[in-house]
């Protein structure tokens, strides 16, 4: 197929390059063209503006947030641009609100719209072993099938509705970040007490919580490996607030929301900017006193 990719950080990267070990025929867009180099080498045309990356079949996008899909996709016009009848396969984890404006103006223009967020960090992005949490009109879904099955292990079919796809997406980045503030506390209090972080986290992780969230995070928290990120902090702070608005638009408490919204803003604060959720386990040490 003839597709599109619009987004080339970490994750864009390498799902890109699974649509280009595939055979598809791929054009690439970033806001700072020196990502698509890599992509380049491998056989893909580089756009110099995303009207060009959007004249396929299909065009995917890896955006970090509300803001980058609407200035692109909304503010930008680059629906505008795009042949009726091409879809849309949006991987961003964006807001409840936005998803289904993005769904409506996307009919509005005869366009395909599919919400694919996907669960898995950047290492299991390229390997194409990703969970595509898939939502959007059946026959949409089916024309992309052989593109996100290029990327993914498995796809999780949610409906026609796109937005059901990015609270599945939502909600399960909620359950991550409080895995991790659990382990970090519970791993300052095993601290506190003369045991050391990484023996205890060894202890739980292979046995209590014996699962892929619990055994990477708590390996990174006991190495104290914060850095590069595979998922980092600014963007965990981002989804627990996207969570807390879903949950205030249909009257659902988070009563552990407010409390990682905190931790995520004092390690954002404290200069985690760049750091991955990991270090979650920085601020829990630090509430202890455990560094001073």
């Amino acid at each position: 197929m003839k597709v599109g990719f619009i987004g080339l950080g970490v994750m864009g990267s390498a799902m890109a390059s699974n649509l280009l070990a595939a055979g598809h025929a791929l054009t690439v867009w970033n806001r700072s063209e020196a990502a698509a180099g890599p992509l380049v080498s491998l056989g893909a045309r580089l756009a110099r503006s995303p009207e060009r990356a959007v004249q396929g079949e299909a065009v995917h996008s890896m955006l970090a947030n509300d803001q980058a899909v609407r200035a692109v996709f909304l503010d930008g016009g680059l629906l505008d641009a795009m042949d009726p009848g091409t879809v849309h396969v949006n991987h961003a984890t964006i807001s409840v609100a936005l998803a289904r404006e993005l769904a409506a103006e996307h009919a509005r223009r005869g366009l395909g719209y599919v919400a694919a967020p996907v669960f898995g960090r950047p290492d299991v992005a390229a390997a194409a072993k990703l969970n595509i949490l898939v939502a959007g009109k059946p026959a949409d879904v089916e024309r992309v099938r052989p593109l996100l099955e290029a990327m993914g292990s498995k796809l999780w079919p949610l409906g026609e509705a796109p937005e059901c796809a990015n609270v599945v997406k939502i909600a399960g980045n909620f359950m991550l970040v409080t895995a991790i503030e659990s382990m970090a506390e519970a791993g300052a209090l095993a601290r506190a007490h003369g045991i050391g972080a990484a023996d205890f986290l060894e202890i739980v992780t292979g046995t209590l919580f014996a699962g892929p969230v619990y055994q990477g995070y708590g390996k990174a928290i006991a190495e104290q490996r914060f850095s590069p990120p595979g998922f980092a902090l600014p963007l965990g702070l981002k989804d627990v607030n996207l969570a807390l608005d879903a949950a205030e638009d249909v009257h659902v408490p988070l009563p552990f929301g407010g409390v990682l919204r905190d931790s995520l803003i004092e390690a954002v604060g404290a200069g985690g900017e760049s750091l991955d959720l990991a270090a979650l386990a920085l601020v829990a040490a630090r509430r202890a006193h455990l560094d001073d």
